[in-house]
């Protein structure tokens, strides 16, 4: 049996003087001005300063390497003899499911798993560069969520919340850490240049925090940095006046509203979008980069050269001091390039091709460069995929269990981690909840999950929101 659960006294006001400036720049900031006009904070300041963390730190920085879709972890990472065993037969057990037209009819492994590495860890034929890794990674099989939509599940993993409105993981840990480099944001994006996954920018949305925190979009096509210089060129004269004069504007709204913490941080970024236009471009022209670096991250390659250029600026930005990096997979053939329901065999093959090479060479280029030990990289999908078959050859959404990678920082290399029941359906042994993922990286990163909170609406707020979900640091997971 399964079951389907679809689911401001002056001549000219402010705003009037970023319009009349022309500024590209001011159009992008006026939306975080008054977004944080609500925020409550129990903070002095707001700023990207490096902050002292709560106890000693294994690690500095974090990519994320997100897989849009949920890969599908019975064909890539946990094998399950069992799925041959009863391939074309109904599954014996309840299965809960999302899309409708499945079938309780068990889908056989669609790739063979092999084992690599002196850890023996199981990786799929579609990823033979990230399997020559194997030992670098701490693969968690036991992972699980609370809901089966995308655009939920994706929330969830990036804010601990189903719900959109609440801040990023990069946002509560630039706002808790600050950043080692103070001409560049602290939280940077690199989405496929084509255009957005699920969910957009709600992805890295520093929610009812100030915009200071939220994820900052870099391309890695044209002007790296959106919105950093107007589309008409102008003289350095003329640029320096419209600037020194909204400085001049800015610091008078200051010094008539004292101790307004969130203005100040708004002024900083105005200072920092100064600062960037000097810096960003610079340090993410990987043509500075090696013929042979560059080859190893597949840029020589049409189907790997767009993330894998992703991929080596998310390296550059961390080597610079950037605290936070996020990747997103390409944005073709969907929003969600793994996502399963059918042609799962091509379809992973497609997808795998394009982020395979380049994110076994991100690890590997880390650790050459004694990067890794000190950043945590994280491969994950938002849930995994079911053992049944979806119309002839697919696989719907599963959030009972899926498999998150995660390398560096800390985290036990070359380790496997918890167990699914013998179809791959549910997470049954040493289980990890997004919460206790969430946890487990903040401890790494020296922030106690259970003390960094950010006043709002009368309620301290955090991350794992530990009294509800239970979230607890993943000891098991570290060195």
């Amino acid at each position: 049996m399964f079951l389907n659960n679809a689911l401001n006294d002056m001549p000219i006001s402010r705003r009037q003087a970023l319009t009349a400036c022309s500024m590209s720049l001011g159009g992008l900031a006026l939306h975080g001005l008054l977004h944080a006009e609500a925020v409550s904070e129990q903070r002095t300041s707001f700023d990207m300063k490096p902050r002292a963390p709560h106890q000693p730190a294994k690690a500095k920085a974090v990519i994320q390497l997100f897989q849009n879709g949920g890969p599908s972890q019975m064909d890539l990472f946990d094998p399950k003899p069992t799925l041959q065993k009863f391939a074309g037969k109904p599954h014996p057990g309840e299965v809960e499911t999302f899309q409708l037209g499945n079938k309780n009819i068990v889908l056989p492994p669609q790739f063979e798993i092999s084992q690599y590495g002196e850890s023996g860890m199981h990786f799929g034929s579609p990823l033979p560069h990230m399997a020559s890794t194997a030992d670098d990674w701490c693969m968690i099989r036991s992972m699980y969520t609370v809901n089966n939509n995308h655009p939920f599940a994706i929330s969830m993993f990036q804010s601990g919340k189903p719900f959109f409105g609440y801040p990023a993981l990069g946002s509560w840990i630039t706002y808790g850490l600050g950043s080692e480099n103070q001409d560049l944001p602290g939280y940077i994006v690199l989405r496929d240049p084509e255009g957005y996954n699920t969910s957009g920018k709600a992805v890295w949305s520093s929610g009812w925090m100030p915009a200071l925190y939220q994820g900052t979009e870099f391309s890695s096509k044209g002007n790296v940095v959106h919105h950093l210089r107007p589309s008409v060129k102008r003289s350095t004269k003329s640029e320096k006046r419209s600037l020194d004069l909204l400085a001049a504007l800015n610091q008078k709204h200051l010094g008539e509203h004292p101790r307004e913490f969130e203005l100040e941080a708004r002024i900083r970024n105005f200072e920092l979008a100064a600062r960037m236009q000097l810096a960003a471009e610079n340090l993410l022209d990987i043509t500075q980069e090696t013929e042979e670096t560059r080859r190893r991250y597949g840029i020589d390659n049409p189907t790997t050269a767009s993330y894998g250029t992703r991929c080596l600026m998310a390296r550059r930005l961390i080597e610079s001091g950037v605290r936070y990096v996020q990747v997103f997979p390409p944005l073709k053939p969907n929003f969600q390039p793994w996502d399963s329901h059918g042609a799962l065999k091509s379809g992973i093959e497609t997808i795998a091709s394009h982020v395979d090479k380049p994110s076994a060479a991100l690890i590997q280029d880390l650790k050459n460069r004694g990067l890794l030990d000190e950043t945590v990289v994280i491969w994950s999908g938002e849930f995994g995929r079911l053992p049944i078959t979806e119309g002839a050859d697919g696989r719907d959404h599963n959030r009972n269990a899926f498999t998150t990678l995660i390398a560096g920082g800390g985290f036990k290399s070359g380790y496997t981690h918890g167990e699914t029941d013998d179809f791959g359906y549910a997470s049954v042994e040493d289980r990890v909840s997004v919460p206790d993922l969430h946890a487990t990286i903040f401890n790494q990163l020296g922030i106690d999950h259970t003390k960094l909170a950010f006043r709002h609406k009368g309620r301290n707020e955090r991350l794992t929101d530990p009294e509800v979900t239970g979230a607890r640091v993943c000891s098991e997971l570290l060195v």
